[in-house]
């Protein structure tokens, strides 16, 4: 029955004189998730509101998983338009609304009307009123609770027509990606940086991502596990340009010829080096990651503050200050969860110092880093020109 919906935003409201940009920013990706899909979609606003008219026939829970997937969608509500505003018509689609939508007529109600033509006779009051007596005399199972209604029957009279709703299925809220920059997630096989690239992604930025690969200590099947995820995440972020570091001889150099207590932290230094590098290729503003304060050694305030001296761009860390069940909540809900655990260990694992360091000293970390100075930048140089690229 539902050939339309109407696409709630929240955030974007608020905006003032440049609510339009983030509107048609909004408009743009809603037309590209639906038109992946079979049915022939049509977007378009209309005073602060967007609606997606189908064409063609189309899987009803298809399109509302597409559209809950956007960042900036604050609700999705299937719904019923009604073209003839005279109110005899309008009863008997009501009537015909509520029989189609609801098998089971054993339910309490309550009708909400806002009239945006103000030329519509009646106030919304009495049109409150009216309905509902149709309601009540058509379908007798049925009982008003103006408190707590099973079903709130939305009626929004608008110049022109009428749109009839009750389904409200929450969308992700957020920012239309792409209305606040871009930014590098440091991602790793693990449940925290795919969190992390989400969170800031809803934020309205644009995401690119870098995985550090070590073979043969890290398979290529740990390295399709990243890809996995970058998919994942892709499904709210939209595509991302997954960028793939071949970091074996960068690790073994440090192994080598650093203490092992600071294996961790000076690995990490050179990872946010190499991911900075390549943010500023792209025109990135800042880097993520999904550290969180003192979940492993790495990510002490004193291990932060020694990896970020590296680093001129900001570091957005979404997950700092979350707990891990915090963080596999959100893993689970955007569907991350399972693959994060499969059992491919990443190049972190491989190289963890039995006793690192947590609370490292800035000039003791140059001082190991400055072992490394014959060969590193060569490396360096070479582990971000020979970097892997992956559409995900």
């Amino acid at each position: 029955m539902f050939q339309s919906f109407l696409i709630k935003y929240a955030e974007i409201g608020i905006k003032g004189k440049n609510r339009y940009l983030f509107e048609d920013a909004l408009l743009s990706h809603i037309h590209h998730a639906l038109k992946r899909l079979d049915g022939q979609f049509t977007v378009t606003k209309e005073s602060g509101r967007i609606y997606a008219h189908a064409g063609a026939p189309f899987d009803y829970d298809e399109v509302t998983e597409a559209l809950t997937c956007v960042f900036g969608v604050a609700a999705v509500c299937p719904l019923k338009r009604v073209e003839d505003l005279g109110f005899e018509a309008l009863k008997k689609q009501v009537v015909e609304y509520i029989e189609e939508t609801y098998p089971d007529k054993s339910f309490t109600f309550k009708v909400n009307t806002r009239r945006v033509n103000k030329q519509y006779p009646g106030s919304s009051e009495q049109i409150n009123r009216d309905l509902g007596e149709v309601i009540l005399e058509t379908f007798p199972q049925t009982k008003v609770d103006v408190h707590q209604p099973d079903v709130l029957l939305n009626v929004e009279i608008r110049p022109k027509g009428v749109n009839l709703y009750s389904r409200v299925i929450p969308g992700p809220g957020g920012m239309p990606v792409g209305t606040n920059g871009r930014a590098m997630l440091l991602l790793s096989g693990g449940i925290d940086s795919p969190v992390a690239g989400y969170m800031i992604a809803k934020r309205g930025v644009k995401i690119e991502a870098v995985y550090f690969h070590a073979p043969p200590y890290t398979s290529e099947r740990a390295k399709q596990k990243v890809v996995d995820l970058a998919r994942e995440v892709s499904r709210y972020s939209g595509p991302i340009k997954l960028h793939v570091v071949n970091f074996t001889d960068i690790q073994l150099a440090i192994y080598d010829k650093c203490p092992h207590e600071e294996l961790t932290i000076i690995m990490r230094r050179y990872m946010m080096r190499i991911a900075e590098e390549l943010a500023k290729k792209d025109n990135c503003q800042g880097l993520i990651t999904g550290e969180s304060i003192g979940q492993v050694a790495s990510q002490t305030v004193h291990s932060l503050a020694v990896t970020n001296e590296v680093c001129a761009l900001p570091v957005f860390r979404p997950v700092i200050g979350f707990d891990k069940q915090d963080i596999v909540d959100i893993a689970l809900k955007i569907g991350t969860y399972e693959t994060s655990i499969e059992p491919y260990e990443d190049c972190c694992t491989i190289f963890v110092a039995k006793h690192p360091v947590t609370k490292p000293v800035l000039e003791k970390i140059r001082k190991s880093e400055r072992n490394l100075e014959e060969q590193i930048d060569g490396m360096l140089k070479e582990a971000v020109e020979t970097a892997e690229v992956v559409w995900c």
